[in-house]
Formats: C-alpha cells, structure tokens, sequence
C-alpha cells in the first residue's frame, strides 16, 4: 500500500512493458467481425480456436496489402503490439499481411475476378463479334517488347497490307494501369480502327499485375471495340483475359486470330468460286433436263392450234346462224309491234281532243259573253238606282245639308239650335255660311 496507481499509471506501465518487450512480430490467425468505418481503417478480431486479440490495419497499411479482408480469411500478419488505453486493451497494430496458404497477389486476383464476373463483365452474351478482315489494329503494349514483334512479323506474314497502330504504354508497375486506359480510350476515339489486342510477354504474378487492376478490366469491357486480350504464356490467366471479346494464348496467336491468312483467303475464295460455277452448271444441267422432260410431255402446238381453228369456224357459224335466226325473230317482233302502235296512234286521239277543244272554247266564250251582257245590264241598273239614293241627286233636286258651327254636325231637328247660331249649308253648287235670325218651330216650309 505504499504506492496506489491510478488507472492510467497501471495503464501507461502494461503499454510500456509490452511494447518495451515485444517489438514487431508475425501472428496467424482467422479473420472475425471484420469493419471498415468511414476512416479508411479496418478493425478486426484475430483469433484461433482458443484465444483472440484485437487488430487493426490503419488506412495507408491496409492499401499496400492489396486484397480485401473477409470474415473466415486465415492470415499471417506483421505488426507491432501496443495497448489501447483508453479501454486498457492490447491489440496488434498491422502493417503487412498475408493470405495464409495463398499469396496476396492470388487472394487479390481471386476477389476481383468474382466482383467482375457478379456483375456480368464476363457473359459471353456481352461480348462482341472480331471483324473478319480488319483495316487497322490498334495494339496497346510496350514498343519495346518482344510481343509487338511478334505480333508484326505474324501480320507481314499473314495480309502485309493490314495497318497496324501502337499505342505505347507501360506494361509492368504501378504506373502502368493508367496508361492502358488511357491508351484504351485513344484508340476508341478514332474511327479507323477495328479492333484492339492487347498485349505482353510472359512473366510473373506481379509482372503480370496491371492487368489484373480493376480499372483495366473496366476500360476493357467498356471499349466498342473488341479487344482481344494476349497477357503471357498460355498457362497464364488475367482479369483482362476474362473481361475481353476473345483471349488468346499468346500475343503470336492473336495476330493469328485477328489477321486471317491472305493465302488462305484467296484459296478460300477460289474454292467457292469452284463451288459457285460447279453449283450453277449442275443448276443448268438439271434445269435443261426438266426443259426437255416437259417438252417431251407436252403436245406438238401446231396441232392444238389447228383444232383450235377449226372449232373457231365452227363457233363463228354457229354464232351467225345464231345472230341471223334472232334478226328475222326481232323483225317480226317489230312489224307487230308497228302495227300495235299504228293502232293505238295518239295523233288520231290527240285530233280529236283538239276538235272537242274548240267545241268547248267556243261554248265557253258565248256563255261568257251572255254572262258580261247580263253583268252589264244589271250594273246599269243598279248605276241608276244608285244614283237616284246619292246625296248629291236629292241637292240637285234643290234640297240642302245644314251642318251647325263649329263641329259639323247634321242639323235634323231644330232643337239643336238657336238664334245667332252660325250654320253650313251645302247645296249641289257648293256650300254657303249663314246665321240663324229666326226659328220656326213646326211650320214646316219656310213662309215670307
């Protein structure tokens, strides 16, 4: 009890002790609850069948390494053990690893092929068709290397005037994955070019690395040209040999498989020349054949085309006779029908009806002039009677109408006015104003 440590002061002795007595070392183990936050760093639990400790890989670690770690993954591992102090925990911090039994080139290959292959970069149905005689080949490798030479020396041999472009690139380290897509991405953008190999010589896993980036096997499957991959040896498979349109064993072979063989080509082209002229005089011979059956089948025409004149005279007397017999039947039919219309002429029907006309007008126009004469006569009659009733006759007569002023009115009784009155009176000369002076009631006649 003479000395009491905090919690933090045990803590700093442990950290001291542990990292004062084990410096770096290598541990194997599996792989378990595996996360890698937003950091970049990655936390796992290493452990064996009894025991386990915790690890980290820091985020500049973890991208040397080059696979991706897995929950199950047995590793050996490099690092350095150190405690976590604020929750008094030791853990190994890592800064290399190992697939156990596998290197990690081949761990990194292996993941990536089964990314690519989830998503369908290596469908067949996605790849496409290597013209059958290219113009232009397009070649991403080094200038330098033997696989351009052979590629040349197989295309001279083969059709000399097939046109080759390099597009020069790096084909080994770190540097040399970007170039290939650049170099992808040129010749896509020209249109002369047909179709793409590309290409190096063989070497080790990690000679042969770049084309196993994933950026490579991206620009790879998003070329619209094919791409023929030609990556080592034959033994020797890559990314790119499973993402591109066709692989081939070797940069020789894919010269062979792009570039068809102007020889053969020209055999081929002679052959079904022979085949086309063969094909066609058998197709003539048989045709002749079938020419010569049918004729020997069918009748002489001179012969159909005598009966067939004489039935023509037969139907042209035949159709006279005809025509003749339904002339006369028509012209009796007509005579009769003459006849009928003679008969029932309406020109003797219309005469008549134009003599009863007459008759009618002339009884009509005598009935109306005794009618006008009637009319005449007793107008007249009824003139003279009229005018015996008009007004105007009774004032030539000598009588006359007295109307009172003002207003007009028919003087009828003498009631009606008074001395000093003013009257009109109208007589059949004319008309005159006077005044009454006198009345005389009931004398009738006026008397001096």
């Amino acid at each position: 009890m003479d000395t009491i440590l905090t919690v933090t002061e045990l803590t700093q002795h442990i950290r001291s002790l542990l990292e004062g007595s084990f410096g770096f070392l290598w541990v194997t183990g599996e792989i378990s609850n595996c996360r890698q936050p937003g950091s970049g760093h990655a936390y796992f639990t290493l452990k064996d069948e009894t025991s386990q400790i915790r690890a980290v890989f820091f985020r500049q670690s973890l991208k040397n390494i080059g696979f991706k770690l897995e929950d199950g993954m047995n590793i050996v591992c490099r690092g350095r053990l150190t405690v976590y102090q604020q929750r008094g925990e030791y853990q190994l911090v890592l800064d290399a690893a190992e697939p156990r039994g596998i290197g990690a080139l081949q761990m990194a290959f292996e993941q990536l092929k089964k990314k690519l292959s989830d998503e369908g970069l290596f469908d067949p149905l996605r790849k496409k068709k290597l013209p059958v005689l290219p113009r232009r080949i397009g070649v991403v490798t080094s200038p330098t290397g033997a696989a351009i030479r052979d590629i040349l020396n197989i295309t001279k041999r083969r059709f000399a005037s097939v046109s080759i472009l390099i597009a020069p690139v790096r084909v080994q380290g770190v540097e040399a994955p970007p170039e290939i897509c650049e170099a992808l991405s040129l010749l896509n953008s020209m249109s002369d070019v047909d179709v793409i190999i590309v290409t190096r010589g063989g070497g080790s896993l990690e000679d042969l690395f770049p084309f196993n980036d994933e950026r490579v096997a991206r620009a790879i499957a998003a070329s619209v040209i094919p791409v023929v991959s030609a990556v080592g040896h034959e033994i020797d498979f890559t990314i790119a040999d499973f993402v591109a349109d066709l692989r081939a064993p070797t940069p020789s072979a894919a010269a062979e498989l792009v570039v068809p063989s102007k020889t053969a080509l020209s055999d081929a082209i002679g052959g079904l020349r022979e085949r086309l002229i063969r094909g066609h005089r058998i197709r003539r011979d048989r045709l002749r054949e079938k020419i010569i059956h049918l004729g020997e089948r069918m009748p002489d025409p001179r012969r159909v085309i005598d009966d067939l004149r004489i039935t023509v005279d037969d139907l042209s007397d035949s159709l006279a006779d005809g025509m003749l017999g339904g002339v006369n039947a028509r012209r009796t039919n007509l005579s009769h029908v003459f006849s009928l219309l003679r008969i029932l002429n309406p020109a003797t029907g219309i005469a008549n009806k134009l003599l009863r006309r007459d008759a009618l007008v002339k009884q009509m126009t005598a009935s109306m002039r005794g009618l006008c004469d009637g009319a005449g006569k007793r107008m007249q009659k009824n003139m003279a009677l009229l005018d015996m009733l008009s007004p105007l006759a009774v004032l030539r007569r000598g009588y006359g109408i007295v109307r009172q002023l003002p207003g007009g009115m028919i003087i009828r009784n003498i009631n009606t006015v008074g001395v000093g009155d003013t009257i009109r009176v109208t007589v059949s000369s004319g008309a005159l104003t006077a005044k009454i002076t006198h009345t005389y009631p009931g004398e009738g006649e006026w008397k001096n």
